[in-house]
């Protein structure tokens, strides 16, 4: 088997992948991945015991026990761009053998669950209330850089979705990824279900103006009327295409849950959110240990 080179994997002299600046070791197979670098003391102040607490840039991880269960909690900053820094170096820290660099006979899949915040694009969901996502949508193309994505995407709604935005082609084609099953059946009595829109950029990839106009000044009217078998897309947020379309390529499982602090149509925002937060963090830490 061919080794991984050493500009292609990246390992310090102290044993830890650089990016994330972990071990192997230190990492939990059950990972809550946040923005906020300040959010993972948040998580982390709910566990029992910590075992580890490591930063690098803004990628900070702290892994410890939540009512028994081993759990790491990992900020990856804003974007899709790091979250395909998190995913691939979390799963080689569990998945390649840092000694031959070779991937692992045995390959072990991973829960990766995203806890976030984001904003409504339906009248109908109220800020304050929290939503897990049942599809991500990439506005990113993050995953059109990997092949296969045809294999792990949904071409129809992709298909219905082009065309009724009439898609402009100058930009990344929009990609489709389901939740993980077995991780939506385990978290979603606590939440509304969605589909979710990662977008590349909070400004005009959301709709935004400030004084560069967009390029198609009604993408979000569009977005609001798509329906698809009954489903709506309910908000916009920033990571979560890349993380269900890395999980499914590299047979981890993914979901996301966002407290909603604001709702892009009513234009209402929710200004205590961060307790909206807490309750959400605490809802998800209890379900995750609920079997």
């Amino acid at each position: 088997m061919t080794k991984i080179g050493n500009s292609e994997l990246i390992i310090t002299d102290k044993g830890a992948i650089y990016h994330i600046n972990l071990r192997p070791e230190q990492i939990a197979d059950t990972i809550i991945l946040v923005g906020d670098q300040d959010r993972v003391p948040v998580v982390s102040s709910h566990f029992d015991e910590i075992e580890y607490k490591e930063q690098h840039r803004e990628f900070r991880t702290h892994t410890g026990y939540y009512k028994g269960k081993r759990l790491s909690v990992v900020s990856t900053g804003i974007g899709t761009d790091n979250i395909d820094i998190v995913i691939n170096e979390i799963d080689a820290l569990v998945n390649i053998d840092f000694e031959t660099r070779t991937p692992k006979a045995d390959l072990k899949s991973l829960n990766f669950i995203r806890l976030g915040t984001s904003g409504a694009i339906q009248a109908n969901i109220p800020v304050g209330s929290m939503l897990i996502s049942e599809m991500t949508i990439g506005f990113d193309g993050l995953l059109n850089f990997y092949a296969n994505r045809e294999k792990i995407t949904e071409p129809d709604i992709e298909e219905a979705f082009i065309k009724h935005t009439n898609w402009n082609d100058t930009l990344a084609s929009p990609y489709f990824t389901k939740v993980s099953e077995s991780l939506f059946n385990k978290l979603k009595s606590n939440f509304i279900a969605g589909l979710t829109i990662s977008a590349p950029g909070f400004f005009g990839p959301q709709g935004r103006v400030l004084r560069i106009p967009l390029a198609d000044k009604d993408i979000n009217k569009k977005i609001e009327s798509f329906e698809y078998k009954g489903k709506h897309i309910t908000n916009f947020e920033m990571e979560s295409s890349a993380i269900y379309g890395l999980s499914k390529h590299l047979g981890h499982k993914a979901a996301t849950v966002c407290a909603i602090i604001a709702n892009r149509i009513t234009k209402d925002y929710d200004s205590s959110y961060q307790e909206t937060v807490k309750k959400m963090i605490v809802a998800t830490l209890d379900s995750l240990v609920n079997e």
